[in-house]
């Protein structure tokens, strides 16, 4: 088994993992409701949650409404206090903005916020509600908000080419993987079908499809939580929500193998493709042709693509895998690996140090 003391963190990484934890410990929790489509009820079950918190003796305000209230809404705000909005006046639109200087005075333990997407005016203490409630988490607040799928920023486009619509403001992905908790409100399709009043509502495919990108969302929230589990308590071994696979790309190996079988995992997992290859300083101009097209064909492959600096290929691989948490790691051999002088194989020596990940081999004729 190999030895696994030479990766513990240096004393600079584990300053920073001190701080980072003590700055969590500061700040207030975060829960996220997360819808994958409009009418969910996803606002309703952030309010209701709230509702339920202060019957158990906690300090909860409401800090923003958005829409209209329905009874069952108006019945829970009823018991619910709320700090007015700032209303204010710009371009002839008027905006309600987040009393930050009122909830900082009368500082709750938690803060209800609805409409997470929206914007501030120009000339706002924060340019997007977001920041709002970085800084309420920041003054030691919890936060219960709501947002759609279609409203986090790097899954808008997939959004727009399921429905063919996009939403005008956005959230970053990264405020949600720094959430302590989410929860898909998963209201099955048929419901939502059912209460649709218009033609906005996706239709049933586009639901499931939306109902899928928002679990893996949650999945990988889920993940970054575990990951900050480990590093705080300096555990090394790797476990992940996602595939994270992993090809090793070299000059003479007939990498189209690899690329397409990681491809179709990556697909069928919805999980992460990366390549990466160890740099060499001493390769002919045919071998330079070939790495690039190993590489170019990674990249029409949708994989991210790594070049790594390290005199011995094996310690940059397994640095890698342990960096970007790798589950499946797809390595070509040729059955004539070992040099004379090698006690063992680069494939031997992966095998013994694959505790964290899969190794799969793809058998090939060097490239001539």
């Amino acid at each position: 088994m190999a030895d696994r003391t030479d990766h513990r963190p240096d004393p600079e990484e584990l300053l920073r993992r001190v701080q980072a934890g003590e700055r969590r410990e500061r700040r207030g929790r975060l829960k996220v409701f997360l819808g994958y489509a409009p009418r969910v009820g996803k606002s309703f079950r952030m309010f209701d949650e709230g509702r339920r918190r202060k019957q158990r003796g906690q300090d909860v305000v409401i800090g923003s409404l958005q829409g209209s209230l329905t009874p069952d809404l108006e019945t829970i705000l009823a018991n619910l206090e709320v700090i007015p909005p700032v209303r204010e006046h710009h371009a002839g639109r008027v905006w309600d903005v987040i009393n930050l200087a009122a909830i900082f005075r009368r500082h709750p333990s938690t803060c209800l916020i609805d409409g997470l997407a929206f914007d501030n005016p120009p000339g706002s203490r924060n340019p997007h509600r977001w920041e709002d409630v970085e800084e309420l988490l920041d003054r030691g607040i919890a936060v219960i908000t709501a947002v759609n799928l279609q409203h986090i920023e790097e899954k808008q486009d997939a959004v727009e080419r399921i429905t063919a619509k996009r939403a005008a403001n956005s959230v970053p992905e990264e405020f949600l993987l720094e959430a302590d908790e989410i929860e898909v409100v998963d209201a099955p399709t048929e419901a939502l079908i059912g209460r649709a009043l218009d033609a906005s509502m996706p239709d049933p495919r586009q639901l499931a499809e939306l109902r899928e990108m928002a679990l893996l969302l949650a999945a990988d929230v889920v993940e970054r939580q575990l990951q900050v589990y480990l590093d705080d308590h300096c555990i090394a071994v790797r476990w992940g929500a996602q595939e994270r696979i992993l090809v090793c790309l070299t000059a003479r190996s007939n990498a189209r193998a690899m690329l397409e079988s990681g491809h179709r995992n990556a697909l069928r997992f919805h999980g992460a493709l990366m390549a990466a290859y160890v740099e060499r300083t001493r390769l002919d101009a045919a071998d330079r042709e070939r790495l690039d097209a190993n590489l170019e064909l990674a990249r029409q492959l949708g994989a991210e693509v790594h070049r790594l600096s390290n005199d011995d290929f094996v310690e940059a691989i397994l640095d890698f895998a342990r960096e970007q948490r790798v589950t499946q790691v797809f390595l070509g051999h040729t059955g004539r690996e070992r040099r004379w002088w090698e006690p063992r194989s680069s494939v031997d020596r992966l095998i013994d140090a694959a505790e964290d990940f899969d190794l799969r081999l793809f058998p090939h004729r060097e490239a001539r």
